[in-house]
């Protein structure tokens, strides 16, 4: 399948149970104009699954054409203005370790430390939000949590739609609060400390702690 070229082989072998879900996906999305382009649809896949110690989960990629680079929240270095849900994000991250905002919206260095920013629906129609529903993504990402769960992998779950994979993941490693976009984040996100807490819980499993600076 040429949408997981580039996917690390520890996934491949571990999404086994899913393969076929994601051939029927691949091919429902042929002839169809979407982000992030075919090839970044799984890229929060390449880094080994071994080396996974955190992953966030999001909706849905950025429906503005070239923002989505398949990494939840995450956008090309260049793009400006960044995302409002990812000012916010960059926001409590200050405030949470006292770190200066980054001036790029690319958490590629998040990702290559073992953090995987996985959208629940891995697709999305330029310009529409949430138009991928349809394709069933959730049968694929269900699996991602069940996998990472099991590996007793830091959660982070913003938003009442990852925190529909909590079953998946031990309640003492699981860090959740409202979603960070504009319309929810001062219900409970700033001031919620994902950073440290994520860094925390790390410790307590002798596992290296994320350099969330990226600077």
């Amino acid at each position: 399948m040429k949408i997981l070229e580039g996917v690390h082989l520890e996934w491949i072998a571990a999404l086994t149970n899913v393969l076929g879900e994601i051939e029927r996906i691949e091919s429902s999305l042929r002839g169809l104009s979407f982000n992030p382009t075919p090839e970044n649809i799984f890229r929060a896949l390449r880094q080994p699954l071994s080396t996974t110690s955190v992953v966030i989960f999001g909706q849905d990629p950025y429906p503005t054409p070239s923002h989505a680079i398949g990494l939840a929240f995450s956008v090309p270095a260049d793009i400006r203005p960044i995302p409002k849900t990812l000012t916010n994000i960059f926001r409590e991250l200050q405030d949470d370790i006292g770190c200066a905002t980054p001036s790029s919206g690319d958490l590629t260095a998040w990702a290559i430390q073992g953090v995987a920013l996985v959208n629940r629906i891995l697709t999305v129609p330029q310009g529409k939000s949430g138009g991928h529903a349809k394709f069933n993504w959730q049968i694929v990402t269900n699996e991602i949590a069940k996998i990472l769960g099991e590996r007793d992998v830091v959660a982070i779950l913003w938003g009442n739609y990852a925190q529909q994979l909590s079953p998946y993941f031990p309640s003492h490693l699981t860090i959740s609060s409202p979603h960070p976009s504009p319309l929810s984040a001062y219900r409970g996100f700033f001031g919620s400390k994902p950073f440290s807490k994520t860094n925390q819980l790390l410790a307590k499993e002798s596992k290296r702690a994320i350099d969330w600076s990226l600077t």
